[in-house]
C-alpha cells in the first residue's frame, strides 16, 4: 500500500491510497478515502475507464434507461469524477464540499470534465433553473456521516422544482437491511414527493448488517434491468418517519 497524498479538511482526514488489494480484487487500484478506511471512489489503474464500485455501476445503468436520452444531470459529491467522466459530452453538472476532493480527482485520478462547483450541494442545486434536470444524483458522505439537510422534505420538494417533466433523483445511501430509521425517513420523504419510486440493495449478511442501497423518486416509472445493477437487487424500505429541516436547525433557504 503506497499513500500518495492525505489531508485534513472540514474535519475529516482524507487519503489517496495505491494498493494491490481491493475488497478481494486482486490489481493496480488507486482509492480515495477517509481515515476510517471507507472508500470514496476506486480506480483500475489497468482499466482507467472502468467502473470499479458497484453502486456506480449500478446509478449509470439507471441513468443510461431514459428514452430519450437524458441531457442534463446535477451531482451532489463528486468524489474521484467516475459518473461525471462515465456520462463526458452529457451536460454534467457537479457540486463537491471539499476543495480538496475536487482538486484530487484531476490530480490523481483522471478526472478532465467541466469544472466541480465547489460549496454546499442543496445551495448550489438551489441555483439550476427550475424544471432544467433530467437528473439529481445524490453521492455525499463525510467521514462524520451523512449531511442530514441533503435528505429533509424541503430538500425533496427543492429537488422536484429542478427536475423536468421525466425527471428523477437518485440516491446512494447506507444502513442497515431491516428497520433502518434514516433509510426509512428518506424513502418516505421520496415517496411524499414523487409519483414514482423504486429501491435497491446489495444483499446483507444478516437484517442488522449494514447495507448499500440505491434509492429511486421520478415523475414516471422508473426501468432497470436486474443484471445490470452490479448486484443490486429490488428492495423497497419500509415507510418511516420523514426528516425535516427544522429537526437539524437547518436555517437555509431555499424551500
Amino acid at each position: 500500500m503506497d499513500i500518495r497524498a492525505k489531508r485534513r479538511e472540514h474535519g475529516s482526514e482524507i487519503a489517496v491510497i495505491d494498493t494491490d488489494v481491493l475488497y478481494e480484487e486482486k490489481g493496480r487500484f488507486r482509492v480515495l478515502e477517509f481515515a476510517n478506511g471507507d472508500v470514496q471512489g476506486a480506480l483500475d489503474l489497468d482499466d482507467p475507464d472502468r467502473i470499479v464500485l458497484e453502486y456506480p455501476r449500478a446509478i449509470a445503468h439507471l441513468m443510461e434507461q431514459g428514452d430519450p436520452p437524458f441531457e442534463r444531470a446535477f451531482m451532489i459529491g463528486h468524489g474521484i469524477g467516475t459518473i461525471a467522466r462515465h456520462f463526458a459530452g452529457r451536460d454534467m453538472r457537479t457540486a463537491e464540499i471539499s476543495a480538496t476532493i475536487a482538486e484530487w480527482s484531476r490530480e490523481y485520478f483522471g478526472y478532465d470534465g467541466p469544472a466541480v462547483k465547489v460549496g454546499d450541494g442543496r445551495e448550489l442545486l438551489a441555483a439550476e433553473p427550475d424544471g432544467s434536470l433530467d437528473y439529481i444524483v445524490l453521492d455525499a458522505f463525510t467521514e462524520r456521516g451523512t449531511p442530514w439537510h441533503l435528505f429533509t422534505r424541503e430538500f425533496f420538494k427543492l429537488a422536484e422544482r429542478k427536475l423536468n417533466e421525466r425527471g428523477a433523483i437518485l440516491l446512494n445511501v447506507f444502513g442497515k437491511g431491516r428497520r433502518d430509521s434514516f433509510t426509512e425517513a428518506v424513502w418516505a420523504g421520496l415517496s411524499e414527493t414523487f409519483a414514482h419510486t423504486r429501491g435497491f440493495a446489495l444483499p446483507a449478511d444478516g437484517p442488522n448488517d449494514a447495507t448499500n442501497r440505491i434509492l429511486a423518486g421520478a415523475k414516471v416509472p422508473i426501468e432497470a434491468k436486474p443484471r445490470q445493477m452490479a448486484g443490486f437487487r429490488p428492495s423497497d424500505p419500509e415507510i418511516g418517519t420523514v426528516l425535516e429541516d427544522g429537526m437539524f436547525g437547518y436555517g437555509g433557504g431555499n424551500r
